[in-house]
Parts: C-alpha cells; structure tokens; sequence
C-alpha cells in the first residue's frame, strides 16, 4: 500500500470536481494503509469506449497504482434502462444482446489503462448478474428508501416537465439500480464523471440504509464543448479509444480551441505546471493550432504509442494541411467480373454502391447526403451524380478530408 501523502493529494486533486462526505475524510483514510475497494461503471450503449472514459479509467488506475482493490463495473443489465442523467427523452431501449454485443472488446481496450492480470489485477463485474435477479418486491423495497421529489429535484426531469415532455417511470428506477450496484459489491468508494453524482448519491443512500456503511464518491470533471455539453456520441466531439490514429488526430485537430486546455488536464498525463504554461502561452497569442497538434501527438501516444502518433501527424499534416493523398489508402475493384459479389443488380455499380461497399459511407442514404453535401471527390474533382456508372473507374475517391479509397 502506497500511503504517501503527496501522492494521494494528486490523485485527489488531478481532474477532480468533487469528493463526498469530504476530501480530507478519504485522504485519511487512504493514508491510514487500509485497503479500499472502488469502482467505477460503464454502461455499454456503444461498441466503442471513448477518449471521455478516459479520466475515469487512469483515475481508477492511480487508485490501482496505490494498491487499492479496483472493479471495471460492465452495466450489463443498467445499459437496458437507459441513464436518463442529462438526457431531453428517454434513451432508446437496448435489448440484451444488443449490450452484450457492444460489451465485448471493452475490457481490451480498457486494459490501455488498467492492469487485468499480475499482481493487484483489476477485476471485470457485470451487473446484470444480480440486477437481473431481482424481483418485484426487491424493486419496491429499494425504492421504499427514496421519494418522488428527490427524483424530480433532477434539473432534466424539471425541464422536460416544462416542456411538456415526458418523463417515464422507468428513469426514477434508473438510480437505484446504480445504487444497488455499491451494495452488491460492498465498495467503499465509487469514482464517474460529475454529471453522475445524483445517481453516484443513491449508492450512499442504499449503503447506509442496507449496510450501515458509509461509502466516498469522487466525481470527476467533464470534457464539454463552449456550450457546456459534454463530449460524447450523443452530444458529439465523439472520440473512441480504438479509433486509428489518423483519425484520432484529426478529430482532436477538428476540435474547438477552448478544449486545449481541459484536454491537456483531463486526458493526458502532463504534469500540471507545463498545463500551467501552455495555458500562459495560447492566452500570450501563441497559435493553437501549434499547441493543439502537440495535444494530438501526445493523446495518439497515449493509445497506439509514439511511432503511430509520428506517423498521424505526418499524415495530418500532408492529407489535411497539404491536400496531398496518403501513400498508404484502402483498394476497392471497381472491375466487372462474373461472380463479383461488388456488382450490384444488373451490372450496376454506383457511386452510392461503392461508397457503401468500400465503406465510406455505412448506408445507401448517407452515401447521398455526402455527395449532396458535395463531400465527395474523385482525383479531388467534386461529384454530385450519386447514380454515376462507377464501373472501371480508376482513381482515388475521397470522402471529407480524412477518408480515402483507391480505385483500380
């Protein structure tokens, strides 16, 4: 056990919005040497972890690295309801398999962060292994311990009322579904983002009630956009882990200037008094674009390693600031042979059939409001016919500024 007190402030502190009952009571009790058990849940409603989860992963990592006994929660079963936290309408529901599909690269592309095996291993837990056993009167009895107000105090809840929207029975369950979770488990502490804390609270709550047993929440900061949104699929800014790196790059390129900085704090590991500077700088005149590129190189690091983040700035910078066509780009046969599973229909192949097929686009109508858009170029020659006969074409199809296919 790792007790040193410097230690423990910056794993407090870096990225921290907030602990409860109290900071100074979670510090000392880590600097007693007791071994504490923590987690934090991720529900899977994508296929992809994004670069948002990432605070949240290294946090429980520090915890990890002092010695602390540490769960990756999978919301196996919670993933089913839908988080209502900061939602306009209720989400749409995922069946099982559904969850379980989109759960299944999670814990590798966690590993970047946590250590799944040696000594002190963290450990992956489903929730739908207990929550899916719970019946009727079990519900009744862990919703005995809340009130109706307490769940529409929620600001989202109040504002859809407003609006005339509704607000479904099965979002108040929500919350205490999460709570049970910190029962089951017997956590001491339970580390999510800040925009978790009311559903973080309903786990203290069920803990004291059921267990008489205090338990710590630390909620961390946010990445959010100039409009205060935070940065996800639904809201966009949407980033995964596995995202490759040149597109990695890109989108961190793409970004708002006002998200170097959080970025810098929240994502990466660089020490907080270099943040300190390159905070000085952009606010001295120094070109983001300089700052945001050495942001770029040290998150795609982060994820595929140093050579792979030479490499996404080299493509950046001769693709998107050069306009030059990478050296290295997917092929797609647009050559008419018998049996050739790309011809479609009648020998037909449109320039909506190859988007799709060279997967450019991910369906038929997206792949026409690309070239609506006028998104899409042949040798950097805008096309807006999506029924051109693409049959023996040869050249390189570009869609946007990133995505690439040559045609032979």
């Amino acid at each position: 056990m790792i007790t040193d007190k410097q230690h423990i402030d910056h794993v407090l502190s870096r990225g921290v919005e907030a602990v409860l009952p109290t900071r100074d009571a979670l510090a000392e009790m880590l600097a007693s040497g007791k071994r504490i058990r923590l987690y934090c849940g991720f529900d899977p409603t994508a296929p992809s972890l994004h670069i948002g989860h990432a605070l949240q992963l290294r946090k429980l990592r520090e915890f990890q690295d002092l010695g602390h006994e540490v769960i990756m929660l999978v919301g196996s079963f919670t993933a089913m309801i839908g988080d209502p936290t900061d939602k306009g309408a209720a989400r749409t529901p995922l069946s099982a398999e559904q969850v379980m599909e989109n759960a299944k690269t999670w814990k590798k592309m966690a590993s970047k962060f946590l250590r799944f095996h040696g000594e002190n291993k963290a450990v992956v837990m489903h929730n739908h292994r207990w929550l899916g056993k719970l019946n009727l009167g079990d519900v009744v009895n862990l919703a005995s311990n809340f009130t109706v107000q307490q769940m529409m105090e929620r600001d989202m809840f109040q504002k859809r009322q407003k609006e005339g929207k509704p607000i479904y029975l099965h979002e108040f369950i929500y919350p205490l579904m999460q709570g049970y979770d910190s029962v089951v488990m017997d956590v001491d502490l339970e580390i999510g983002g800040n925009d978790q804390l009311f559903n973080m609270l309903a786990g203290r709550t069920l803990m004291k009630a059921m267990k008489q047993k205090e338990k710590f929440v630390l909620a961390l900061k946010l990445l959010t956009n100039d409009e205060g949104k935070k940065m996800s699929k639904t809201e966009g800014g949407f980033i995964a882990i596995d995202d490759v790196p040149e597109d990695m790059y890109g989108k961190i390129m793409a970004m708002n200037d006002g998200m170097i900085v959080p970025y810098f704090e929240i994502v990466t590991d660089v020490p907080a008094e270099e943040i300190t500077k390159i905070r000085e700088e952009l606010s001295g005149g120094k070109n983001p674009r300089d700052v945001k590129m050495a942001l770029a190189k040290t998150v795609v690091a982060m994820f595929h390693g140093p050579r792979a983040a030479s490499k996404a700035e080299k493509h950046f910078v001769g693709v998107i600031q050069n306009k030059e066509a990478p050296d290295e780009m997917p092929i797609f046969n647009t050559a008419l042979q018998q049996g050739n599973a790309l011809v479609l229909g009648e020998g037909a192949m449109t320039l909506v059939d190859v988007l799709v097929k060279a997967k450019l686009a991910v369906s038929n109508g997206e792949a026409r409001r690309l070239i609506e858009q006028g998104g899409v170029t042949l040798d950097d020659v805008k096309i807006d016919d999506a029924f051109r006969d693409m049959r023996n074409v040869k050249g390189v199809l570009r869609r946007g500024k990133r995505q690439f296919v040559r045609l032979v």
